[in-house]
């Protein structure tokens, strides 16, 4: 049974340099569960790991895709998966970084366990179907999965909803998942989870925003939309971006965008805070301040080289 480090929290918790402290010391590989940092150009409003520290360490799903394109939580498995097995054969322990909560919890549990907790989807479907009625919603599973709407009836919302959810969720239909039975079970995932004081939490996020403003994230947007990109894609559609849009068209002011990008990076982190909470199986690690990331970096690195030994 292959071993995996997951490292997970909110934003701003110091992923990133626990990662890359583990992965340098078992000379091992980081793969980013970050729905965001997946797009290139997305840099400083991702957080992305500076030229620096990619050099130190592999990372992958960095800048893996266009700004336009498509990446959900079925491609990052089939990635992860693939880098994972890799990475096994050269008996190495892989190390799985991020705060995209249901990147994570697919990888471990399968697709077909995560959907249900993505009610951003959920409340669009519902939404949609409030408004147009089930068999709108059945047309548009006919459209993209014809073989699950065969098997369904328009009056069985609940079942049309969920195919749904699975199929954007992943890209594949819900009959694939069954077929392939997708589950980990061939590995044991450590999962490790940064935990601060919700107050100094806050206060790195706002440090960081002021940072992030400091080091062009202004010109970092402005150059996005110049290079083509609609603001109406999915990766523009991003705590800090978003905002920066609206003050670049005259929408608000740029102290109102910051105020903003602090606002909703907190209420962000604390969306990712009950989403990890919510699993049992997170070993969580309170850390004070960054001089406590090195600790928390020997202890992963003990735990999981103990339980191998055993």
């Amino acid at each position: 049974m292959g071993q995996v480090i997951v490292i997970a929290g909110p934003t701003c918790s110091g992923k990133t340099n626990l990662a890359i402290r583990v992965a340098e010391r078992i000379n091992s590989e980081i793969i980013s569960a970050d729905s965001r940092q997946v797009y290139k150009y997305l840099n400083i409003g991702t957080a992305k790991p500076s030229k620096a520290e990619l050099k130190k360490v592999k990372h992958h799903l960095i800048d893996h895709t266009s700004p336009d394109g498509i990446f959900n939580a079925g491609m990052f498995v089939d990635e992860a998966e693939r880098i994972i097995s890799r990475l096994h054969l050269e008996n190495k322990i892989p190390v799985v970084a991020g705060g995209t909560g249901l990147y994570i919890k697919s990888l471990i549990d399968g697709i077909i366990n995560s959907v249900d907790t993505n009610m951003e989807l959920r409340d669009e479907l519902l939404r949609k179907r409030k408004q147009f009625g089930n068999e709108f919603l059945y047309n548009e599973l006919k459209r993209v999965d014809p073989k699950s709407a065969d098997s369904m009836l328009p009056q069985n919302w609940k079942r049309v909803i969920r195919a749904l959810e699975v199929f954007y969720i992943s890209g594949k239909p819900i009959w694939w998942h069954f077929d392939e039975q997708i589950k980990n079970s061939d590995n044991y995932f450590f999962q490790f989870g940064i935990d601060w004081d919700r107050t100094i939490l806050y206060e790195r996020i706002e440090k960081r925003v002021d940072i992030m403003i400091e080091n062009g994230l202004v010109y970092e947007v402005t150059e996005l939309i110049n290079k083509g990109y609609s603001k109406q894609i999915n990766s523009l559609n991003t705590v800090g971006y978003k905002e920066i849009i609206s003050y670049l068209e005259n929408e608000i002011s740029l102290m109102r965008a910051v105020e903003l990008i602090k606002r909703n990076t907190r209420r962000y982190a604390k969306r990712q805070i009950t989403w990890f909470k919510a699993d049992n199986r997170i070993d969580w690690i309170n850390v004070k301040s960054e001089a406590d990331i090195l600790e928390a970096s020997n202890f992963i690195i003990k735990k999981v080289l103990n339980e191998r030994k055993n």
